[in-house]
């Protein structure tokens, strides 16, 4: 009996065929070292950006610095909510046209990887998952679930099309095409065998016939990468250990972090460790990285979501991550960077993928202490990558084979690949003791980069028969060394470039000798327009090439020389800035004398670097409406309901019931399953601001007779990566008054003694801790915060469907495991230390509160415009909001200077400013002095702001501007926006110039 060929062997030899029939010749192949484009070994050099976390006008522009940061291909997730953000109501125009995003990126040479999900991930709001699909009756996410299947088979119907038909085989760029998202991070690949199986074979039945790849976690049949920021080797090990005959990737390298309302700004990962970290990568053996991010954007709308660690960490509307380019697109250091190494690998990339790596045993190279020295080898060539050990700036001595022995400059923990007579033409071999970043013939002349820092010394050798040095523009010292007949080139890396002109075999070679920030204003242009010759621009701050093939380049100071290799229409020169504008002042004065032609060209200079370009000024007297709280016109029902039920996808919801108390006094509102933040108010007067969620307790002040409570919630974002997806967002399920919510981080007890868990504690093996409390007439507890695992109530075990470690936060009902009447006792196993919150919120089911009234959006709208005045706070308005003594009383305060006391939204209306012909501006807006929010523009949602940091700026862009603008914000507390200010970002001062 013959066994029945796979269904993924079925699909791919039906892709294949089709593949033959239409006559197309591209095909990407691979083995154990690499990636293969018809049949050419290729280093997969990645920019992971997001079409939609930009207006469709910065595509282009931003692709384009990847493409001149030396990066081949584009990696894009697909996001579900954004294409089908109600049901059967799909949209792929204008900024979600994904296809004419990936149509650009083939126009632009570059490959892509594609990740349609359907889960993402992302920091984007439920992993990209529509929210209504939270409404569907028995729906659970990531798994072979019927109701789940069913919607993601829908979905894949509109968005595999769209990647299929721009696959190799259709002429298009896609070469890869990644199955699911990080499923390993929920369970190992056994246990996953059968959902990955089903997502994959609904690719390739769709007509998917690129390899498919996953990350964290493989599916047969598919190439496996690693998601990493640093361990390259352990990652690297365990992919080979797996697939040994598939290239090894990293299909996320984090080149920064997200970052979190009321959190810190995520710069840990410094430009320096940035290097360090993919020197680490090169060394391991890696043939491919994907920057993630490379370009981050920005989360408009409420797109942002939230993450796991605690019980509140929400994105911010920047997802600027700390990328190479900023969310604005502007470059950065880690762009420096990223850029200098993609220009290394492509320069010697062939013989990086080729190699393997030298064992410990047979390495050769003597060095001192405080420097360590690993290899990879290809024959007779090798790459050496040295690593500094010390504290400081030193210069090593390193003697390779032979006795060839070079001094290496290196910084702290800083990594240098030096190569070891490599092969760079026919009897002509390099060796190098710094950093060189091109290898290719440039205007006729086989043109290297060598980069060290300003003032520092390297040498360069070049083993061939017979060298001339033809010319050169600094002073050079060239000596042979008679043992090996290597000719020796002692350098000195300047401020100004220096050009070595030599021929080795008849070969003709350059020697561009650059300091480091010289390289950093190094841009390697291939085609464009017309023509495809190779060109570099040397000097420039920031480089563009429009779709005509113009490049134009940022000038920061007019006094520095401008070196252009290669191609260009007026040949190489060296010209300074200001000789870059007198130009173009001729060229737009012809036809005067050359004195005023001089003058003019003065004038004009004057102005570009001394008159800045001023942005939009908002008037100090916008028009206001003052939103009244309220949802009495709408009908009551028995329970609240979450965002899903009422049918709205972000926004605010406003809960609001009456409930009656016999005295004055305080007493706790009891909120068990709240999944954002939330103002509540009682009788219209605000108690609290509620911040850390899952469950909550919360202090008021309520009165005799009939109150009135209202809750105020915005949906933060959901859950973009946990076990535990699909939260309901707003008020979910009953509200109780009365109660207690107790921070119980402190007083467990183990045997050696009290533990403190908001304390740092360094335990071993995980002891259990023990703590008590007692019910106090309640008959209801919940538990929120970092729970660890293996918790117990009164001996019995309280299961955590779902729990990772990582999660760090949960919310546990204990209800049917208390004692009413004794002393309950918890259980649980100590984990880590300190912890940022761990409460135990009781309560007594009696004393639920009934008859919701709830309003959504719609109800917080402007309704009647006035003239803004200062509110008037005399002292006499007063507010009620839970004070930080520790006595838990209650003090009425007057009303904060600069605020109505409720929410108001605000609405300027202001003209565009001028952008003047040689500048390129990114406009910004500062909200000094508001408190939260959401922002709008011509109809555009910014996305929300919450004045606690780490983000001060939010991002206007430019395309959504007209010549005449509408901007409305809405303030919770309603502050008043005297210091709310438009902002040009810091090199919007530089002028750019045509390079020609």
């Amino acid at each position: 009996m013959t066994e029945k060929t796979s269904l993924l062997l079925q699909e791919q030899e039906k892709n294949t065929k089709t593949r033959a029939e239409h006559g197309v010749r591209s095909e990407l192949t691979y083995d154990q070292r690499s990636f293969m484009m018809n049949g050419e070994r290729v280093f997969l050099n990645s920019a992971t950006i997001h079409y939609f976390r930009m207006p469709r006008q910065e595509w282009r522009e931003v692709l384009m610095k990847a493409k001149l940061a030396g990066m081949n291909c584009i990696d894009t997730y697909f996001a579900w909510n954004v294409h089908e953000p109600e049901e059967g109501q799909w949209s792929f125009e204008g900024d979600n046209d994904c296809g004419a995003f990936l149509d650009l990126c083939a126009e632009l040479g570059m490959y892509v990887i594609t990740r349609p999900g359907p889960f993402i991930c992302a920091e984007w709001d439920f992993g990209g998952f529509p929210y209504w699909l939270e409404t569907k009756q028995g729906i659970k996410f990531r798994q072979n679930n019927e109701a789940y299947l069913h919607y993601v088979d829908l979905y894949f119907d509109r968005i595999i099309p769209i990647i299929r038909e721009r696959q190799l085989s259709a002429g298009g760029t896609v070469i890869l095409v990644q199955v699911e998202n990080e499923y390993g991070y929920l369970m190992d690949d056994a246990a996953a065998s059968n959902h990955m199986n089903h997502l994959r074979d609904g690719l390739l039945q769709r007509g998917i016939d690129v390899p498919l790849i996953t990350c964290v976690g493989g599916a047969e049949g598919t190439i496996e990468g690693a998601n990493f920021w640093s361990g390259a080797d352990g990652h690297y090990a365990k992919l080979r250990e797996k697939q040994p005959d598939t290239p090894k990737i990293v299909t996320e390298f984090w080149t920064g972090w997200f970052e979190n309302w009321g959190g810190p700004s995520a710069i840990q990962k410094t430009a320096p460790l940035f290097e360090k970290r993919m020197m680490e990568i090169l060394r391991t053996g890696y043939t491919g990285i994907s920057h993630y991010m490379f370009y981050g954007g920005t989360n408009f709308g409420g797109y942002g979501g939230r993450t796991v660690g605690s019980s509140d960490i929400f994105m911010i509307t920047s997802y600027d991550y700390d990328a190479p380019l900023n969310e604005y697109g502007r470059v950065t250091a880690k762009y420096a960077v990223a850029k200098k190494l993609s220009y290394f690998v492509h320069a010697f990339g062939a013989l990086l993928i080729e190699t393997e790596e030298v064992p410990a045993e047979q390495i050769k190279v003597r060095h001192p202490q405080g420097v360590s020295v690993r290899g990879r080898s290809k024959g007779s060539e090798k790459i050496w990558f040295l690593e500094s050990h010390k504290d400081e700036r030193e210069t090593f001595h390193v003697t390779l084979e032979e006795g060839r022995t070079l001094p290496v400059a290196l910084n702290p923990g800083q990594i240098i690949p030096i190569l070891d007579r490599v092969e760079i033409a026919k009897n002509v071999y390099l060796t190098g003791g710094a950093m060189i970043t091109g290898n290719e013939v440039v205007n006729g002349e086989l043109t290297l980069f060598i980069v060290a820092e300003a003032g520092q010394r390297s040498v360069v050798e070049l083993e061939t028969n017979v060298l001339n040095v033809q010319g050169s523009s600094m002073q050079v010292l060239v000596e042979r060394d008679p043992l090996n007949g290597a000719y020796r080139f002692e350098l000195v890396h300047f401020r100004e470039p220096g050009i070595i002109h030599l021929e080795a075999s008849g070969i003709p070679i350059r020697f561009v000798v650059l300091d480091k920030e010289t390289m950093d204003r190094t841009w390697r242009i291939k085609g464009g327009g017309e023509t495809n010759q190779l060109r570099y621009a040397i000097g420039f701050d920031d480089v563009d090439v429009s779709l005509s093939g113009q490049v134009t380049g940022m000038i920061s100071d007019p006094n520095r020389n401008m070196l252009l290799l290669g191609s260009w229409a007026d040949g190489e020169r060296t010209l300074t800035g200001h000789e870059f504008l007198y130009g173009e002042a001729n060229d737009s004065q012809s036809g005067m004398q050359d004195e005023h032609v001089q003058e003019s060209s003065a004038a004009i200079q004057h102005d570009l670097f001394t008159t800045l370009p001023m942005p939009p000024k908002l008037s100090d007297s916008p028009e206001l409406s003052r939103v009244s709280l309220t949802a009495e016109q709408r009908a009551s029902s028995g329970q609240p309901e979450h965002f899903s039920q009422y049918g709205q996808d972000f926004g605010y919801l406003l809960y609001e019931c009456d409930f009656d108390r016999s005295v004055d006094g305080i007493t706790t509102l009891i909120l068990p399953d709240l999944q954002d933040t939330a103002r509540i108010y009682v009788n219209r007067v605000e108690q609290a601001l509620v911040r850390q969620v899952g469950a909550a307790g919360v202090q008021v002040q309520t009165t005799k007779g009939k109150n009135t409570l209202q809750v105020l919630v915005q949906h933060m974002g959901r859950l973009n990566f946990s076990p535990y997806l699909s939260e309901s967002k707003g008020l979910a399920g009953s509200v109780y008054i009365g109660g207690s919510a107790q921070d119980i981080r402190r007083n467990w007890h183990a045997e050696h003694g009290a533990v403190h868990l908001d304390e740092v504690n360094y335990l071993e093996d995980a002891p259990l801790l023990s703590r008590s409390f007692t019910l106090d007439g309640m008959d209801r507890a919940i538990l929120v915060g970092a729970v660890s695992q293996g918790l117990r109530l009164n001996g019995m075990d309280v299961p955590m469907e779902g729990y990772q470690d990582w999660f760090s936060f949960n919310t546990l009902d204990l209800s049917l495991y208390l004692r009413p009447g004794e002393v309950n006792t918890l259980e649980m196993p100590y984990s880590r230390t300190p912890l940022n919150r761990l409460e135990l919120i009781l309560y007594r089911s009696e004393d639920e509160l009934k008859d919701w009234r709830m309003a959504g959006t719609d109800a917080l709208l402007p309704r009647q415009w006035e003239l803004y005045e200062p509110p008037n706070v005399s002292g006499h308005l007063e507010t009620y909001r839970q004070d930080a003594d520790h006595s838990g009383n209650w003090n009425a305060m007057s009303v904060e200077n600069g605020s109505y006391g409720q929410p108001v939204w605000y609405r300027w209306r202001f003209s565009k400013s001028a952008v003047p012909e040689h500048f390129r501006m990114n406009l910004m807006l500062r909200l000094s002095g508001m408190s939260k929010g959401t922002l709008h523009l011509n109809g555009h949602h910014l996305g929300r702001y919450w004045q606690i940091g780490p983000q001060e700026d939010y991002k206007i862009p430019l395309s959504w501007l007209q010549d005449e603008n509408e901007l409305l914000l809405f303030d919770e507390e309603g502050r008043t926006p005297e210091r709310v200010r438009f902002l040009y970002d810091n090199l919007s001062q530089y002028p750019w110039v045509v390079v020609e």
